[in-house]
């Protein structure tokens, strides 16, 4: 088992596990979310915010801090840690997804990716060796090889030949990858043809990485596609490496990938849907845009010790909403990450008492949509 990571226990009736990971900014215990900073930031939320949710690392993003400050600059200020003020661990993705939503502006080939910026139209070339340069000279403690990701619905001669192409360029990052005190994770490919995904796998490990990470899912497949390859790479991935499947978010998601024996996830949900006023309670999702809402006295989630279902009541947030106030984006996010590292904290306690099981039938049982639960209408 490699030194940084240490399974610590595995549910006697799933595949559920807990571990423990170390970075040279401190240990993370699994499973995990992270919440997602793309510009060295999560949205509405200050470092010390994120501490008071319990966050034990964060994301941020390489094609968005290559284009905007520059990863120069950061490395010159100290690195990223510095450069946000934020002291935990960090991990950083490869660009490759970013660049896949481009779209019309930008064409692979096998040297890598040439784009359009989307802030100025500038041209560049995103290859596997910058890729891991600009995250070395971020200085995350975490970093991904560069891939490319396929769209859902790729047909399998396409698929092919990117999981082919992806897996050069794994061998690429590797070669690249200079910095001893960042752990580097391979990319699984292979978008819903589970064979293919099982090969990339296999290539994956026998390059050997730090870490092995499920790319491409959350694109636009549908559940039982993406718990169909959940399925077929939990079985080959290395029990002693950490899993970490990229991009999925909804709770049922992080559930049933945990169930499957996952450690870590990322997504913009939690903090996206805050700023829209959708916010994740232990009863279902709460639209706080709703009249019902108007006069309620009552903290957002009764069940839930964050700071916002301390100090406020639905009617506040309700208010502050509607009012468009910056306030609003702030107190809604804090408690949307604060739930889901919150709901990781109580899957990790049901691993650790061999009662995974039982939490997963209980978690379904109680999500129910208070839209439909309790009716109401916008205004």
């Amino acid at each position: 088992m490699p030194s940084h990571f240490q399974v610590l226990h595995q549910d006697s009736g799933c595949r559920a596990r807990t571990a423990r990971l170390e970075t040279g900014h401190g240990v993370i215990n699994t499973p995990i979310f992270m919440p997602v900073g793309t510009n060295a930031t999560v949205k509405a939320m200050r470092p010390e915010d994120l501490k008071e949710a319990a966050a034990q690392i964060i994301l941020a993003n390489t094609y968005h801090l290559y284009l905007r400050p520059g990863h120069r600059l950061v490395e010159q200020l100290g690195g990223l840690h510095r450069f946000m003020a934020w002291d935990g661990p960090i991990l950083t993705d490869s660009g490759g997804f970013q660049v896949y939503s481009l779209t019309e502006l930008r064409k692979i080939t096998e040297e890598g990716v040439a784009f359009r910026s989307h802030i100025d139209g500038s041209p560049h070339l995103l290859t596997p060796e910058l890729s891991i340069k600009i995250q070395e000279s971020l200085g995350a403690d975490i970093i991904m090889c560069f891939d490319e990701c396929p769209p859902a619905e790729a047909e399998r001669g396409y698929v092919e030949r990117s999981l082919a192409m992806t897996t050069r360029w794994a061998r690429r990052c590797k070669e690249a990858h200079s910095r001893a005190d960042q752990h580097l994770f391979g990319i699984v490919q292979g978008g819903r043809f589970s064979d293919l995904r099982q090969r990339s796998l296999q290539e994956l490990q026998q390059i050997g990485f730090d870490g092995y990470a499920l790319g491409g899912l959350s694109v636009g497949e549908e559940k039982p596609v993406m718990h169909e390859v959940m399925d077929a790479c939990s079985d080959l991935l290395p029990v002693d490496h950490p899993r970490y499947i990229m991009g999925i978010g909804t709770p049922e998601d992080l559930v049933e990938a945990v169930w499957r024996g996952y450690d870590m996830f990322d997504c913009v949900m939690p903090t996206r849907n805050a700023r829209n006023g959708m916010l994740f309670t232990s009863r279902g999702r709460v639209n706080i845009k709703r009249k019902q809402y108007e006069d309620d006295q009552g903290p957002l989630d009764p069940d839930c010790s964050c700071y916002v279902c301390r100090t406020y009541s639905r009617a506040y947030l309700r208010h502050l909403f509607r009012s468009g106030e910056i306030l609003s984006s702030m107190l809604n996010t804090h408690h949307n990450i604060a739930w889901y590292l919150n709901l990781m904290d109580r899957i990790r306690t049901a691993i650790a008492q061999d009662s995974f099981e039982a939490f997963r039938k209980e978690f379904y049982h109680h999500q129910q949509s208070e839209v439909e639960t309790k009716g109401g209408v916008d205004q």
